[in-house]
């Protein structure tokens, strides 16, 4: 009898406690939600960045020195399109660490496998040298632990 006579007197104020936490609970998986979808939505972005980059080796054929495990350098350097691939590669690299690091992004199943057979060619890790200097720490740091 106790507890029905409290809800008859305390009726509206239950409603409204009831109403605020099923608002917050609500605003929780809201969030939730948000957050699975940005992560999507930057995956799909960085694919796309990812994909434009590389659809350069193919309109190129002069970068396919890049990808060549025997290329001599010192008889035929560096060309300043296969420096730019490579240093927009890092870039594009570095943008999805930062993004995974700071949790916007999904894990990418494969990546340090990647990057240590992208950096072990001759000219993406002899570009990688030049320009590790100017890259964050810990991006630095990151790329050392893959190779």
């Amino acid at each position: 009898m106790g507890v029905s006579l409290w809800i008859t007197e305390h009726w509206l104020d239950l409603i409204q406690t009831v109403a605020i936490i099923g608002g917050l609970l609500f605003t929780a998986y809201a969030m939730l939600r948000e957050e699975s979808a940005t992560k999507i939505a930057t995956l799909i972005a960085a694919n796309e960045q990812y994909r434009e980059i590389w659809q350069e080796l193919y309109k190129n054929p002069r970068l396919s020195r890049v990808l060549n495990k025997t290329v001599n350098l010192d008889k035929e350097p560096i060309s300043d399109e296969e420096s730019l691939f490579v240093k927009l590669l890092i870039l594009h690299l570095g943008t999805v660490y930062e993004a995974m690091k700071s949790g916007m992004f999904v894990k990418l199943q494969g990546l340090r496998r990647d990057v240590q057979e992208f950096f072990s060619l001759p000219i993406p890790k002899t570009i990688w040298e030049k320009t590790r200097p100017f890259q964050n720490p810990d991006f630095v740091e990151f790329i050392g632990k893959c190779q």
